[in-house]
């Protein structure tokens, strides 16, 4: 355990940063599966209007550093494509 002031501080912010990030990461996980369910149901309409908000929070996952620049750009490509796919068919 630490055992200086500093030490005991930084171990409280840890402690606060993990329960925010943890969080974070969940809404992300959730968005993407959310955008996943609208494409395995083939909703095109659905899907459209959902993907600026499930845009949105991947940007804000790679600004709070909970994924990285390129995880980012993978699932964005990703699921555009997916949703390109099935609106063309």
């Amino acid at each position: 355990m630490a055992n200086t002031v500093s030490a005991l501080k930084r171990a409280r912010q840890i402690k606060r940063r993990t329960i925010f990030n943890s969080a974070r990461k969940s809404r992300l996980r959730k968005q993407i599966r959310a955008f996943r369910r609208l494409l395995a149901a083939k909703d095109v309409q659905a899907a459209t209007a959902a993907l600026p908000r499930t845009y949105s929070i991947i940007d804000r996952a790679v600004k709070w550093g909970i994924i990285k620049d390129n995880t980012a750009a993978r699932y964005k490509s990703r699921l555009t494509a997916r949703l390109k796919a099935l609106a063309s068919a």
